[in-house]
């Protein structure tokens, strides 16, 4: 069963030293809208899921297929570039000409970063840890990128890639954000409202409680932030980490950002030990509830997904698979959660 901690900073949060998330999606909405790729990704009803869990209703908002990259990573990386490129004031297409994107990824951040360089005529350098799948470097390179291999996790790739932009006069752009870097990491944040907005067309009534999974906490952070501006008190949102990986967790429990250590998850993209102190910041004022899932709890909810024909993977399917694994939330729940990649991606 997972192990949830409830969290004593709700409705306050805890005063760090950096920006709210955003929870407005006019300004992405206006971007998206130039953009011939993007188009509305589904909402699922899933009864068998509701009725293996014990619950009234369970929904997922599907990210499998956003705008051909699998992943709602789509919406954050390519975002913040698009808003560069607009403000360059010179043709879309060649806008960042001669720029170079720099960053470390755990896996779909990375092809967001490649696809919008490539959009707007910019170059993109990825550096992966040596526990990143090969297939996905592949991937990335046809997407256009330069694959560095460097570091034996996430946070020495992210160390790599900061030292390369130091080094070459590149732009780095992570998802996470750290003490004086935040303005990209806020735009990446910002791209994750759309499916949010999304959500909130598509619901036919207000969740009584929504799942978010989280490594750095970009997208919970993003999706808490609009989802309790336009519902305000009424859903229990509750966060989901790997137990190897409880960055958001153990900084609530300790008040202030802190680094966390643990053996490699199988929850790829959620396997970040150090929280982003914009998506902390905002998940310690929005969030209900933090809990963790063990590797075989994440293991066996995927298989059992799949068995009621949703494919996902550990990463994209961590909510879900803590609501299958016996989180408490009662007989009455109506649950939101976030498909937020395929099963191809672990």
């Amino acid at each position: 069963m997972p192990i949830t901690f409830a969290n004593p900073y709700r409705g306050t949060g805890l005063a760090l030293d950096a920006p709210m998330p955003c929870d407005d999606a006019s300004g992405v909405a206006a971007l998206l809208r130039r953009c011939p790729a993007h188009a509305e990704t589904p909402l699922l009803s899933l009864p068998a899921i509701a009725k293996a869990a014990g619950v009234a209703e369970v929904y997922a908002k599907d990210e499998r297929e956003r705008m051909g990259l699998g992943s709602f990573k789509a919406l954050g990386a390519a975002h913040a570039i698009a808003r560069e490129a607009a403000a360059a004031g010179r043709d879309i297409a060649t806008a960042l000409s001669g720029r170079t994107y720099v960053t470390a990824s755990a896996g779909n951040h990375g092809l967001s970063v490649a696809a919008g360089a490539a959009l707007f005529g910019a170059q993109a350098v990825v550096y992966l840890s040596k526990t990143v799948p090969a297939a996905f470097a592949g991937r990335l390179k046809d997407k256009g990128a330069r694959v560095v291999i460097e570091g034996d996790d996430y946070e020495a790739s992210m160390t790599a890639a900061a030292h390369a932009a130091k080094e070459n006069g590149w732009t780095l752009l992570s998802d996470s954000s750290w003490p004086g870097y935040m303005d990209l990491p806020y735009r990446v944040m910002e791209g994750y409202l759309m499916l949010a907005e999304e959500t909130v067309a598509q619901m036919p009534a207000p969740p009584t409680h929504i799942l978010l999974q989280a490594g750095v906490g970009g997208l919970a952070a993003a999706a808490a932030a609009l989802l309790r501006a336009k519902w305000a008190e009424l859903p229990h949102i509750i966060v989901v980490e790997p137990d190897a990986a409880p960055a958001l967790v153990e900084s609530v429990k300790n008040g202030r950002v802190v680094d966390t250590s643990g053996p490699v998850s199988a929850m790829g993209r959620l396997d970040c030990k150090t929280p982003s102190m914009i998506a902390l910041n905002g998940l310690s004022r929005d969030a209900d509830t933090f809990a963790t899932i063990t590797e075989d709890e994440a293991a066996q909810g995927i298989t059992a997904l799949a068995a009621m024909g949703v494919a996902t993977s550990p990463s994209g399917g961590a909510g879900l698979a803590a609501l299958l694994a016996g989180l408490e939330i009662g007989p009455d729940a109506r649950v939101l959660a976030i498909l937020s990649e395929g099963p191809a991606d672990d």
